[in-house]
């Protein structure tokens, strides 16, 4: 915060800072006449009317009074990450868009309106990265009918936590009452230590298409849509890993049961994991990690050199795991869904 030297807090930011990394103080009275002092980090996404709405770094938007402001400045863009490989947020965003393609797509501007019959969110969303080309209230009236044609609920992916991330965007649709349902992580590592972890990789088997084992393993129940393969087989280059009964270890499965399975795409210097899974009774014996390395050692082989991968925010035993690899979280994103909007049936 700001103090003179005769000890006073001083504000010195404006509403022409919007869009800013701010730091502000404010004072919040207590009953006894008393007060305490609340710090808030983040981007200034807005200041109307009296109220600064500042987007801190997990998505979540803070409405501050003015009156209670007592200091705040400008600050520097969080520090880089000393872990892992350099990247930008639109680096990853677009590695990570062409690993889980839609089955149909439509430009906005700089926009990209993604469906896949309701098959995940990433393939059913909006990925803003740039200018519509048209006045926000009319980009997301266009986002919701695009989506009603499609039977869908609309949503639109939006990143907070990192340089060139989208804060304001992120509370412009709070403010129009788009509600956020999902919250994941973007997290990023140097792909060789992956390939070199100690792990038994003989009974993991490398394909370039998912058969019907991976993906009884994948869906857990029911005949996969033909979206699902859709989605799963479009990529630079895309590698299906399944650990099979009948390997060392794999005792406690039915004959042929696939245990563990998991998806790599391999796209210049990324490798990009999703799909992870292993059967609830096969946990903790290394089977993910297996997975993990055997796909990471293909990617080297095709040149990649760095790795990245989505975890949503919950998922400890998956956070976990992905921390022992050494990866670090880079930024998060959050699916917003219009506010008359119906969800159900569409997977993170």
């Amino acid at each position: 915060m700001e103090i003179t030297a005769g000890g006073r807090f001083e504000v010195r930011i404006t509403p022409a800072d919007v869009g800013k990394r701010v730091s502000v103080r404010r004072l919040s009275p207590e009953r006894d006449g008393t007060g305490t002092f609340t710090d808030t980090v983040g981007v200034l996404a807005s200041w109307d009317e009296g109220v600064l709405v500042i987007t801190r770094r997990t998505g979540e938007t803070v409405h501050i009074a003015e009156s209670t402001l007592v200091a705040g400045k400008i600050v520097p863009p969080a520090p880089a990450r000393r872990r892992g490989p350099a990247a930008t947020f639109e680096e990853l965003a677009r590695a990570s868009a062409r690993a889980w393609q839609p089955v149909e797509a439509e430009a906005l501007g700089d926009w990209q309106l993604r469906a896949a019959a309701g098959f995940t969110r990433r393939a059913n969303s909006v990925l803003p990265l740039g200018d519509p080309g048209i006045s926000l209230d009319d980009a997301l009236a266009r986002v919701t009918a695009w989506y009603a044609e499609r039977g869908l609920p609309a949503y639109v992916q939006v990143a907070t936590g990192a340089a060139g991330t989208q804060e304001v965007l992120c509370a412009e649709l709070e403010r129009r009452g788009w509600v956020r349902e999902v919250s994941a992580e973007v997290r990023i590592a140097a792909l060789a230590p992956i390939a070199d972890v100690a792990a038994d990789l003989s009974a993991v088997r490398l394909s370039r298409t998912a058969d019907a084992a991976w993906m009884g393993r994948y869906q857990r129940s029911g005949e996969p849509a033909p979206e699902v393969a859709q989605v799963l087989g479009a990529g630079p280059s895309v590698w299906f890993a399944s650990v099979v009964e009948g390997g060392e270890g794999g005792e406690g499965a039915g004959a042929g049961e696939v245990l563990a399975i998991g998806r790599c795409v391999v796209d210049g210097r990324w490798a990009g994991f999703m799909a992870v899974e292993v059967a609830p009774e096969q946990r903790r014996r290394g089977l993910a990690t297996a997975v993990m390395a055997a796909l990471s050692r293909q990617a080297l082989a095709e040149g990649a050199s760095a790795a990245w991968l989505q975890v949503e925010a919950d998922n400890g035993g998956a956070q976990g795991l992905y921390e022992g690899l050494g990866f670090a979280a880079h930024h998060a994103y959050h699916h917003f869904r219009a506010p008359s909007g119906d969800a159900s049936g569409t997977a993170p």
